[in-house]
């Protein structure tokens, strides 16, 4: 399926607009979140990001902050929202008062109209060097949560802390999944956490990383789902087809190992590069609309891993944009569906419309968003 894509759109009488309101109805959901990152100068309004994504059929976006301006342009729309509290609160959180404080100023005003469904407080501390910062996690993400249960808020919004997959001891096989013993102390209570406040357990899984460290070694078409021989577990007979399926359930046997069955993996984070450094082998167009493009497919069709085939897996790609201001190796800066001007980095198929106007929710423009949807779609069925 060709990408259909448009930056203008001419006019058209209404009447015709509104005959092919059945024609959108119809059109499917990604079924898959979406990680907005924002560490870049060249993005579009918040107002235009919420029409892409909306003409996207996303509908649930994740954050690394609650920016008020991204809150308030998704307002009265059906996107669900993960927002995020920096490592900087994480030693202000343990304190009743200031987590309490946080959630009225960052999460009340807007959560009668935008949905907000989770907070993650901090991101990938476990594997970070700062031990300090470690023994604060678990009081912030308590004090998070008691401040939304007084606030009559912690039935709507769960708490969760995004990992590393850097906290694996072992990943395989899958059923051998571990977690590493001097962070044993840490996980320990926010798996007990999880358990207490029904939360899930997010963590980033980056298969590419696997195969840029070892391309001799890691089958290329493992880690992009395609075709390929795949591998066994020698200890459940599970046969794998691909790295990401095999390292979520890696996860579930570790919490096992640590006493718990009932606690969901959500992976937080997951995409690959369109381009890298010269030593950052894989990291290009054609690897990663296989990768974002083969994943999409699987998510459309609510795929459990071999050892949770029940459960499907729950996704977030990273990310929305390419974001030019990211420090690091050139990948970083190139993990996105859509350059900032709205145009597609390449093709998986998907259907998008960034407009040159700022659309905030209605109050500029006399058309609803429905009917800025036929416009485009007109648009491109007859130019």
């Amino acid at each position: 399926m060709a990408i259909l894509f448009c930056n203008f759109i001419k006019p058209l009488p209404l009447l015709l607009l509104l005959s092919f309101t059945d024609l959108f109805a119809s059109t499917l959901s990604l079924g898959i979140g979406i990680n907005y990152g924002q560490i870049a100068n060249n993005l579009p309004t918040p107002s235009r990001v919420s029409f892409l994504l909306r003409s996207l059929n996303v509908t649930r976006v994740k954050l690394y902050d609650a920016d008020p301006n991204v809150l308030t342009a998704f307002a009265n729309t059906n996107v669900e929202f993960v927002i995020g509290l920096g490592n900087e609160y994480l030693q202000r959180m343990s304190d009743p008062q200031q987590a309490q404080a946080w959630i009225q100023q960052h999460v009340q005003p807007y959560h009668t109209q935008t949905r907000i469904t989770c907070i993650t407080v901090g991101n990938e501390v476990l594997t970070g060097t700062d031990t300090q910062l470690k023994s604060y996690l678990l009081p912030a993400m308590q004090g998070v949560y008691r401040a939304l249960v007084n606030l009559g808020l912690s039935n709507e919004i769960y708490v969760a802390h995004p990992h590393s997959a850097g906290i694996l001891a072992n990943s395989f096989p899958p059923s051998s999944g571990s977690f590493r013993q001097d962070l044993s102390e840490y996980i320990h209570g926010m798996l007990n956490f999880h358990v207490q406040t029904k939360s899930p357990f997010l963590i980033n899984f980056y298969p590419f990383f696997a195969y840029k460290d070892n391309p001799n070694e890691v089958p290329l078409d493992y880690v992009l789902f395609q075709p390929n021989q795949g591998t066994t577990d020698p200890i459940t007979n599970l046969k794998y087809d691909n790295m990401l399926y095999a390292q979520i359930d890696a996860v579930y046997s570790a919490i096992k190992a640590m006493g718990h069955t009932d606690i969901p993996v959500k992976v937080s984070e997951t995409g690959w590069p369109s381009k890298g450094d010269p030593n950052e082998f894989g990291a290009t167009p054609v690897n990663a609309a296989l990768y974002n493009g083969n994943l999409f497919q699987r998510m459309q069709q609510n795929q459990g891993t071999p050892a949770k085939p029940s459960e499907p897996i729950d996704v977030y790609v990273f990310a929305l944009f390419n974001e030019n201001l990211k420090p690091g190796p050139a990948s970083e800066r190139n993990y996105g569906l859509y350059y900032p001007n709205g145009t597609p980095v390449y093709n998986i198929g998907l259907r998008g419309f960034l407009p040159r106007m700022d659309y905030s929710a209605a109050k500029k423009n006399a058309f609803s968003f429905s009917a800025l949807l036929l416009l485009m779609m007109i648009f491109l069925i007859h130019f």
